[in-house]
């Protein structure tokens, strides 16, 4: 584990807990959880009631259900960071509202930029639109889009993907894509490096899918 990581995440979770101005300071903070070194980081929209109790992202049926597909593409969920764009529980686990979004971002960029994963996934239409904000969450999601050096794939939110045989298929097949992503990055790097040419993170994700 890298110290210094995980000192800054833990600094940083403090002045998210003591902050004053923050909305929904009736629930509890749920920061994220997870390998602070991992490739891939999982964003989700916000907290639901199971989260809040808990104060762990993801624990609930969706949460579930995200353990099922770690698990069957091969990962751990230890393996991975997983957290919500909002930190706090919206009341009867409504959407969050657009200032809502922006009060938390500023720390929602901090822990990416001290995480520095190569890959973000999100999952749920208000994080796919939190970085792409003119995506289309049934026309997007399971494709890789390039994000200031990082890759972004969109899926959808595993509540959603309850929801039915349809969107559930759609959820799998996105999952499942994620190796593959990593892999063929991966092996165009080394094709870059080996060669000795300089590929822009552009020229990688054009060639992934």
């Amino acid at each position: 584990m890298d110290l210094a990581k995980n000192e800054a995440l833990r600094m940083l979770a403090n002045r998210l807990q003591d902050d004053l101005t923050l909305p929904l300071r009736e629930s509890n903070l749920v920061f994220g959880e997870g390998d602070i070194d991992a490739q891939v980081l999982f964003i989700g929209e916000a907290p639901g009631m199971n989260e809040n109790l808990q104060k762990r992202p993801f624990v609930g049926r969706g949460g579930q259900l995200l353990n099922k597909m770690l698990e069957h593409i091969g990962w751990r969920r230890e393996q991975v960071y997983i957290t919500n764009i909002v930190k706090r529980r919206p009341p009867d686990n409504r959407d969050p509202f657009p200032e809502e979004i922006a009060a938390y971002k500023p720390y929602l960029t901090e822990q990416i930029r001290i995480i520095n994963p190569k890959i973000i996934v999100t999952l749920g239409r208000f994080a796919m639109n939190y970085f792409l904000p003119m995506a289309k969450i049934t026309r997007d999601q399971g494709k890789a889009f390039q994000l200031q050096g990082k890759l972004l794939v969109p899926i959808l939110h595993p509540a959603a993907a309850l929801r039915g045989n349809e969107a559930m298929a759609m959820f799998r097949a996105s999952f499942e894509k994620l190796p593959l992503i990593i892999k063929k990055r991966e092996s165009l790097i080394a094709e870059a490096a080996s060669k000795n040419q300089a590929k822009d993170e552009t020229s990688i994700q054009e060639k992934l899918f």
